[in-house]
């Protein structure tokens, strides 16, 4: 098959997206689709027509056409193949058939166009692959802005709660000065009740009113001028906030960080010294079972606040027993650790670097062993008497020690469809219209629910549900690699650090 060009015009023959796959001139192509109206035979639906050099074939999508232009040499079922995969990806990215819809997102089509054909020919794609190659998802980005979102609500809420105590202030203030006010006036009128009239009474009556009268105008004036300086307002609460020890900047600086080391979890209150044990891990499962590959990268970084607190060595809580290789950084020593497991500087009395995120260990795991997946998934679609398929997918944790949280199952279906009709869960689902998935959702699986199921109907064939993708994180490593404690070089005196550990998912998919 030799495709010569892509197009999406209107009855007219009007080009509103044309690809072209070989050398071909702008005025050529659109001498070609305005020819096309001429040529085509009404009444006819999925059909082609020739001319004496090219052949096209059309579909009609409403008020406008689907066409592609090949050689009369191509195979006129492999035209229709594909243009069928192109009549399904443009809903992907337009909502109506309309010229401005297809206007709009023009280069959407044209890059989902570019995933189809390739110098003329087809490639290898599905539907589903098609929508992963465009939208150049990014698990790390997604994770990180969840971790920017929760750390802002975070600040948020403690910016509420410092404000209410503010507040608090200021009123038991406003109040004391209200109760010493009216304490002085109320005791001039006893003292005026009990002179019995006489001038001294009086005089000592009018004074406070005129007090009174006189303070209240530069007060309201106060608060006239705090209202038209919300700004000033805004400064003296940070600074409030700094005064009473919370460090407003850091928050920012939080941020950028946790951008850096891709964490899964709103950044605790670590101490001078902080470690964090991290991995990511990729896995790729045959849909009719069996490994096609299990790799996990780990990495051990420190990071010291103050150079005074460098002067230390870190023992390694080695748990692992599937064969990870270690390597640690060229600065540490090597003997050291192989013996006794310990982290240290070569040159003993050298602190570790302060201000730095560190990394001191490394290690690496790869398999093709089925038993070693921490979470293994069974997609079973069947075709049903209705034209569509019953999708059957079960979960199973083979690791039971492990403890998987925010897991999400992510299966494609078919576009223009309709909704998924979904049988039996455990847990729960959503079906993106959108991207057209149905993504099934479950915030824990661990030893206690180790297993679970979901059914559901919907019209499309086998192969329309895969690849399946896998999300999860957890809060220990997968390899047992993790540190123990930590000591002074000088000593072996025990020091106060923190500890972060996380297992992220690169990519997990069924495919």
């Amino acid at each position: 098959m030799v495709l010569l060009a892509a197009a999406i015009c209107t009855k007219s023959g009007k080009g509103l997206v044309a690809r072209q796959f070989v050398e071909m001139t702008r005025a050529r192509i659109e001498g070609l689709l305005a020819a096309f109206p001429k040529l085509m035979n009404t009444g006819k639906q999925h059909t082609f027509v020739e001319t004496e050099s090219v052949r096209y074939v059309y579909q009609p999508l409403e008020k406008l056409y689907m066409l592609l232009i090949t050689t009369k040499a191509s195979n006129i079922l492999e035209d229709l193949e594909t243009l069928r995969l192109f009549s399904r990806a443009i809903p992907e990215y337009c909502r109506a058939m309309e010229e401005q819809e297809i206007l709009d997102h023009a280069f959407e089509l044209i890059f989902a166009f570019d995933e189809i054909v390739a110098l003329g020919y087809r490639e290898s794609v599905n539907l589903a692959q098609i929508r992963t190659f465009t939208e150049m998802d990014s698990h790390e980005e997604k994770m990180f802005e969840a971790v920017r979102e929760s750390q802002e609500k975070e600040a948020q809420k403690e910016m509420k709660k410092r404000m209410g105590e503010l507040m608090a202030q200021r009123k038991d203030a406003a109040k004391k000065g209200r109760d010493v006010r009216s304490g002085g006036f109320g005791s001039s009128v006893r003292g005026g009740g009990s002179s019995g009239g006489g001038g001294g009474g009086m005089d000592t009556m009018i004074e406070p009113r005129e007090s009174k009268q006189v303070t209240k105008p530069t007060k309201s004036l106060g608060k006239g001028m705090k209202l038209g300086s919300k700004s000033k307002d805004v400064n003296s609460f940070l600074d409030k906030l700094t005064s009473e020890g919370q460090d407003v900047i850091s928050e920012k600086k939080t941020r950028q960080s946790a951008n850096m080391t891709k964490a899964t979890t709103p950044a605790a209150k670590t101490e001078n010294i902080h470690i964090q044990a991290s991995e990511k891990m990729s896995v790729t499962a045959s849909r009719d079972g069996g490994l096609e590959g299990l790799e996990v990268h780990g990495i051990l970084q420190l990071r010291v606040a103050n150079q005074e607190d460098g002067l230390i060595k870190i023992h390694v809580d080695n748990n692992d027993d599937k064969g990870a290789q270690l390597q640690t950084h060229p600065n540490v020593d090597k003997n050291l650790f192989n013996t006794k497991s310990v982290i240290g500087m070569k040159q003993s009395k050298k602190p570790f670097p302060a201000k730095l995120d560190v990394g001191v260990l490394k290690w690496r795991f790869q398999t093709q062993d089925e038993s070693l997946m921490p979470l293994s998934i069974n997609c079973w679609p069947s075709e049903n008497n209705d034209g569509g398929c019953d999708v059957n997918i079960e979960y199973e944790l083979q690791l039971e020690d492990m403890e998987l949280q925010d897991v999400s199952i992510t299966i494609p279906v078919p576009s223009g469809v309709g909704a998924p009709v979904v049988g039996e869960i455990d847990g729960e689902y959503h079906h993106d219209n959108r991207k057209n998935i149905l993504e099934w959702t479950l915030p824990v699986i661990n030893s206690e629910n180790k297993s679970g199921s979901l059914e559901f109907s919907i019209a499309g064939s086998p192969d329309d549900f895969f690849p399946v993708n896998v999300n999860f994180f957890a809060k220990r490593t997968y390899c047992n690699i993790q540190p123990d404690s930590i000591v002074s070089v000088e000593g072996n005196r025990p020091v106060k650090h923190s500890l972060d550990t996380v297992l992220l998912v690169e990519k997990y998919e069924i495919v």
